[in-house]
């Protein structure tokens, strides 16, 4: 299974590019759904961002009213990094169980991503506390570059689907689900003759 991150800025086209991998079969693990069930009333991030942000947060069924946080948030970079921090082994632990669970299904290609629906003062907020782009560019493997028509998105996807659904490598082989299999049959195998060898000395 080949792991690839999906990133970029507010409206450059994430949520375009991750209905083209679901629409070749491909999973997608979408990390603001993960973020949404963390806040979940009762869940460890509620509990510890609640205790943090206090009960004005909350709407009246008791759940967290995302818009007001995302507004306290996005306002202030001392409250984001807060609730960075908080939110961050939840979100990461989340993420790493749907990850678990579509390796233990066989799954060959897995996608994180994000997306949100916000207003245009929340958008420049968080356009400005993102990571630069051309930073996230300097750093990413592949770069789809969404400033052409849907046309010339769907011709550069069909090129990064070749790269991203490519064999395996020896190295990526081993730590897939197929490569943990065989290394277990492998060590199994070892013991039971290593055993009957032993036994018979």
């Amino acid at each position: 299974m080949r792991i690839v991150g999906l990133t970029g800025g507010i409206s450059s086209g994430k949520s375009t590019v991750s209905n083209l991998f679901k629409s070749h079969d491909i999973p997608v693990v979408d990390a603001d759904i993960v973020a949404r069930d963390v806040l979940k009333k009762g869940a460890g991030g509620y509990k510890r961002v609640v205790a943090a942000f206090g009960e004005d947060i909350l709407q009246a069924n008791g759940e967290v009213d995302r818009p007001k946080l995302g507004q306290i948030v996005f306002s202030d970079p001392g409250k984001r990094q807060l609730l960075n921090r908080l939110l961050a082994p939840f979100i990461s632990s989340g993420i790493f169980w749907e990850i678990l669970k579509l390796w233990l299904k066989g799954c060959k290609l897995q996608r994180l991503m994000a997306r949100d629906r916000i207003n245009e003062e929340a958008a420049r907020n968080r356009t400005n506390a993102q990571m630069a782009l051309d930073l996230k560019r300097s750093k990413a493997d592949i770069v789809i570059d969404n400033s052409g028509t849907l046309e010339d998105l769907e011709e550069q996807f069909q090129k990064v689907l070749v790269q991203v659904t490519k064999p395996l490598t020896w190295t990526e082989f081993w730590l897939s689900r197929q490569g943990a299999f065989s290394a277990l049959a492998s060590i199994i195998i070892g013991v039971v003759v290593g055993k009957n060898v032993l036994g018979k000395l």
